[in-house]
C-alpha cells in the first residue's frame, strides 16, 4: 500500500502531507485517521504510548468522545528526507461546554511507501470562551495551503 506524497519529501510534498494529515483529523474518523500509519505505528501522544493501528483507533475514539466540535489547523514547521515536523492548533469543547485550545509540536516519520511509522507529539492545552474561538470546522477551499496559525 502506498500513501503519497512518498519520501524523500520536498517542501511543496511535505505541504501536501500535511494538509492530507489535516484533512484527515478533521473528519473525526478513527478507522480514516488510522489508514496513514503503518501497522506497527509509534506514537507518544502526550504521556500516552500507543503502538499499532488497532490501539490508534481505539486512542482516537477515546479522543473524540470527550473533545467535542474538534477541529485542527497543522502547519508545517521543517522537513528533511523522511521527517516532517508540524507544529499545530486545535479546539474543542468538553461535556461541560468548556472550550479549549491546544498548542503543539509534531514530529512524523515515515516509511517508504509514505505511511507513518512515528509520531511524536507534545502540547498544552488553554481554556478559551466560546467568542475566543478562531477554529471553525475544516478548512474552506479559500484557506487551502495558507498556513496562518497565530500563536496567541
Amino acid at each position: 500500500m502506498s500513501r503519497p506524497p512518498v519520501p524523500p519529501f520536498t517542501e511543496e510534498s511535505a505541504r501536501v502531507k500535511v494538509q492530507a494529515a489535516e484533512d484527515a483529523w478533521n473528519t473525526r474518523d478513527p478507522e480514516k485517521v488510522a489508514g496513514a500509519y503503518t501497522e506497527d505505528s509509534v506514537w507518544r501522544n502526550r504521556d500516552e504510548f500507543v503502538t499499532g493501528r488497532d490501539q490508534i483507533v481505539e486512542f482516537l475514539r477515546r479522543k473524540w468522545a470527550r473533545e467535542l466540535d474538534y477541529a485542527l489547523r497543522k502547519e508545517l514547521w521543517a522537513v528533511l528526507g523522511d521527517r516532517i515536523a508540524v507544529r499545530f492548533q486545535y479546539e474543542s469543547r468538553d461535556a461541560s461546554g468548556q472550550w479549549w485550545r491546544s498548542y503543539g509540536n509534531e514530529q512524523w516519520e515515515f516509511d517508504e511507501s509514505g505511511l507513518m511509522r512515528r509520531r511524536e507529539a507534545s502540547f498544552n492545552d488553554v481554556p478559551i470562551t466560546e467568542a475566543e474561538r478562531r477554529i471553525f470546522g475544516p478548512r474552506g477551499e479559500a484557506e487551502h495551503g495558507v498556513d496562518v496559525l497565530p500563536l496567541r
